[in-house]
């Protein structure tokens, strides 16, 4: 049974005639008749009758026309309540991000959505005219942020938008696009990764490094699947000899601190790599980051989303502060 087919026998019942409803639902007569035809197929006892020139309901239309009701009432009850959930600013948003987006993102992102509840309050208490600590209501008005941190290999990244909100993923730029009949794109940054060495290597005399620069040195890196170890391939093939990774490590603020010994080089991204360099500068000052050219090292940060999810007013705000946090850090 079709919904529209319960509505137009419903309002057959109220308003008596088949052309009473084509006038009431904008429809001509034969569709009317057409559809409560269909409807008809589908149970085995009468559901109208003849009265003169007019078509009535028998009493097993009548039960069906008010079962009817009651499934149309349903269905704008939850119309309702889903436009409800879309609009509500206040909501709660899940959000994912691999180590180092989270290291630079985070706090950042929290930070803004205080700013915007507080000032909420403030416009909420000025309207009512009342102190500013009146206006809790108007601070509800801002997304709550759920964070957690799944760094996975970049062609995992669009999975994770079954489980969170926004999901924030890089690629590098060679490698295969979004899948965006899947997941809806918002772009972040275009981040290059910089060769990272200690303040006093060799290397940090130089104002920009080539791949023959760096190739004979040895490496902390990440893992196969990430943005580093892909540009580190990309190293050795246009020096024409293998890298040597001594390390293996994903964790931005770890490789930093054994970059600043000296004893090996890694590649850090310039902009979401600063509070792992800020944080290592307590510790094991000294490390500096230097260009590296003759190959692209640019990765694009990106939020996914499933596209169901950008319909609601918390989501979009929340993926609007990330924007602006990441311009902040970028300075672009």
């Amino acid at each position: 049974m079709e919904l529209h087919q319960l509505q137009m026998l419903r309002e057959l019942g109220e308003l008596g005639s088949v052309k009473a409803v084509a006038d009431t639902l904008s429809v001509t007569p034969s569709a009317v008749s057409q559809q409560i035809s269909l409807l008809q197929r589908q149970v085995d006892t009468p559901l109208t009758r003849k009265d003169g020139r007019n078509l009535v309901l028998t009493e097993a239309g009548k039960v069906l026309a008010d079962a009817g009701a009651e499934v149309i009432n349903a269905m704008a009850a939850a119309k309702a309540a889903i436009g409800a959930y879309q609009h509500d600013v206040g909501g709660t948003v899940t959000i994912s991000g691999f180590h180092s987006a989270g290291q630079a993102l985070f706090a950042p992102l929290v930070r803004r959505l205080a700013l915007l509840r507080a000032d909420a309050g403030v416009r909420c208490a000025a309207a009512a005219g009342s102190a500013p600590e009146d206006g809790a209501a108007a601070a509800l008005a801002v997304p709550r942020v759920r964070f957690s941190d799944e760094d996975v290999a970049q062609h995992d990244f669009p999975a994770l938008t079954a489980r969170y909100d926004l999901v924030l993923a890089h690629r590098m730029d060679h490698s295969p696009a979004w899948p965006d009949t899947r997941v809806r794109v918002i772009p972040l940054a275009h981040e290059p990764l910089d060769i990272a060495v200690a303040a006093d290597h060799p290397l940090a005399a130089l104002a920009e490094l080539s791949p023959e620069d760096v190739v004979a040195h040895p490496w902390v890196a990440s893992r196969s699947g990430y943005s580093p170890a892909d540009v580190l391939t990309a190293i050795g093939a246009v020096a024409s000899r293998p890298v040597e990774v001594v390390h293996r490590i994903n964790d931005y603020s770890a490789a930093a601190a054994l970059v600043s010994t000296g004893e090996v080089i890694g590649l850090l991204p310039r902009y979401t790599s600063s509070p792992a360099l800020n944080h290592g500068a307590a510790l094991n000052p000294g490390v500096v980051l230097r260009p590296l050219t003759g190959i692209s090292t640019r990765r694009r940060i990106d939020l996914l989303a499933r596209p169901e999810n950008l319909k609601r007013a918390s989501v979009m705000l929340v993926a609007q502060a990330l924007q602006d946090v990441m311009t902040e850090l970028t300075g672009e």
